[in-house]
């Protein structure tokens, strides 16, 4: 399981909520937070586009300013920053339901979960396009978005 060590600024309280943070230029990113957006019944999580200021100050130092993993979905929790997979397991975890049935999938060794996920990162843009900008979240959904 990819981990680190979090670094928060205190204004940007991640007890309460995991905060999910998504290349918010990337179309394929923008659909699985409006996916997550349909789902989130429990009011879980929190959203903040990677090109944003909270995301560089809920980033630890070595993922910020174009870290190797910002190609990534990246879950921050308290006390833990999970990257590639093991952030999409974290996150159906969350979700509850059938879809925390997938985590099961987290005894699958990283490297190999990682593989995957890095294959389909590396190709979001090309079989999916890019944003011209980030994605503006309705009224109703504003609230889950930080920053």
């Amino acid at each position: 399981m990819k981990a680190h060590r979090h670094e928060s600024d205190p204004a940007l309280d991640t007890a309460r909520h995991p905060v999910i943070l998504f290349d918010g230029e990337c179309r394929f990113c923008n659909g699985w937070v409006k996916f997550l957006l349909r789902r989130d019944k429990r009011d879980v999580f929190r959203f903040a586009p990677l090109q944003s200021e909270a995301s560089q100050l809920l980033l630890p130092s070595h993922l910020r300013n174009g870290g190797s993993s910002l190609d990534s979905v990246i879950v921050v929790e308290p006390g833990a920053v999970y990257t590639h997979s093991s952030a999409v397991l974290r996150i159906a975890k969350h979700l509850g339901g059938a879809w925390a049935l997938l985590y099961g999938l987290i005894i699958i060794p990283a490297p190999l979960r990682d593989r995957i996920y890095r294959w389909v990162a590396k190709n979001r843009y090309a079989w999916f396009g890019k944003e011209q900008s980030c994605m503006m979240p309705t009224e109703e959904t504003k609230r889950k978005f930080i920053g």
